[in-house]
């Protein structure tokens, strides 16, 4: 297995019930502080964590995806730098995100942001940076399947020109 791959295989399923755990483990403690209220207590601090732990890790990135929601390109590709550079100096948060961040994303967060980069490279009419920054997701992440769609786009659409 490779360093690019994150050490749990996430399928829904499993991802649920790594999700069920923790919550699990959480109402328990607060059960055995205090039996009345503890399973209240429990699922009010999973949804406290789960909310902090996917709203404050990646923030440039989700910065990033409002505004290319809003459509601001040229604004959201720092914000994905950001991302990729934080998530490429803490690879073991990335690795483990399915347990730290509770997210069970196939797609780790330095290839969505290689891909985002050159998605909004691409919607501002920059087609070489575009497919560099598609390249580089490939040469990172050779079973990209986002980044092989969009460089066949790309190159279909060069062949076209000429």
């Amino acid at each position: 297995m490779s360093s690019k791959t994150p050490i749990i295989k996430q399928t829904n399923w499993i991802a649920s019930v790594i999700h069920f755990l923790i919550m699990g483990v959480i109402i328990l403690l607060w059960y055995l502080l205090d039996p009345k209220n503890g399973i209240f207590y429990g699922a009010l601090t999973y949804l406290l964590i789960s909310y902090l732990l996917r709203n404050f890790i990646p923030r440039d990135h989700r910065k990033g995806v409002k505004k290319t929601k809003l459509e601001k390109f040229e604004e959201a590709i720092p914000y994905f730098e950001n991302s990729y550079a934080f998530f490429k100096k803490h690879e073991w948060i990335d690795k483990y995100r399915i347990i730290i961040l509770l997210s069970p994303s196939k797609m780790s967060y330095p290839e969505m942001a290689l891909a985002n980069i050159g998605f909004c490279y691409g919607q501002i009419g920059n087609g070489k940076k575009s497919k560099v920054y598609y390249e580089k997701t490939l040469m990172e992440f050779p079973e990209s399947g986002l980044a092989k769609s969009a460089l066949k786009l790309i190159n279909a659409a060069e062949k076209n020109e000429h």
